[in-house]
């Protein structure tokens, strides 16, 4: 018999969604306004993190000193949800194949992200919300990813011990929290690579994930890895 997980729990930018594009234009749009200039190299180090600490690192480039860390967690998150509204919000190869796949097997799927939950409500208004059981954003725990809390709380959420889930990410902080958090992990990286230490299983897409392919993985089952993040 199969052993199959006890949840999937999905990182959402990246991953799910097309929307590290929409993520790179705001950034460009924000600095070109307060007069700096933006690359790829700048987009990468903020993919997967936090919403304050991504305003911070393009505050300390643009050298502005009139301009705080709420001013531009504000000019990100207006922009983005401009851009979502607008749309269109494309899924990534693979993401609503699996997602049926997983709820046609019964198992409760959630969607776990660093986003605002206005992102969050944004994107799941242009793709459905009939997807998930649960949805955790990062305004719904005090320390978001890398930190375990948004996994677990998933995982709380929908009546699952963590050990028992696999979680899907495209990042490192994303793959880091969920390893933290106990959970088996699935690393399909988008813009940045991801080192193997976080990773369980490394595929090039979701097209690469099926019900087999998670039921070999919880074959697959170690101890519960922390890595001093609790």
């Amino acid at each position: 018999m199969t052993l199959l997980p006890g949840a999937i729990l999905f990182d959402m930018d990246g991953l799910l969604v097309d929307t590290e594009r929409t993520w790179f234009a705001v950034e460009t749009e924000v600095m070109a306004g307060l007069g700096a200039p933006w690359g790829n190299q700048h987009q990468a180090a903020l993919v997967g993190g936090p919403l304050e600490h991504s305003a911070q690192y393009m505050l300390d480039r643009s050298g502005r000193t009139d301009v705080n860390v709420q001013d531009m967690s504000r000019l990100l998150l207006d922009g983005m949800v401009t851009h979502l509204r607008r749309g269109p919000v494309e899924w990534m190869p693979g993401a609503r194949r699996l997602l049926t796949a997983v709820g046609a097997a019964g198992l409760p799927r959630a969607l776990v992200s660093s986003s605002a939950r206005v992102l969050v409500d944004a994107v799941l208004d242009a793709v459905g919300r009939q997807d998930f059981d649960v949805t955790v954003s990062g305004d719904d725990v005090v320390r978001t990813k890398p930190y375990p809390d948004p996994y677990l709380l998933a995982a709380d959420l929908l009546g699952v011990d963590s050990a028992a889930c696999v979680a899907i990410e495209d990042s490192r902080p994303g793959a880091t929290s969920a390893r933290a958090a106990g959970c088996l992990t699935i690393v399909v990286p988008s813009v940045t690579p991801v080192p193997d230490d976080v990773a369980d299983l490394r595929v090039d897409t979701l097209e690469d994930v099926d019900l087999v392919v998670l039921g070999e993985l919880m074959q697959s089952l170690r101890p519960v890895r922390v890595h001093g993040l609790s």
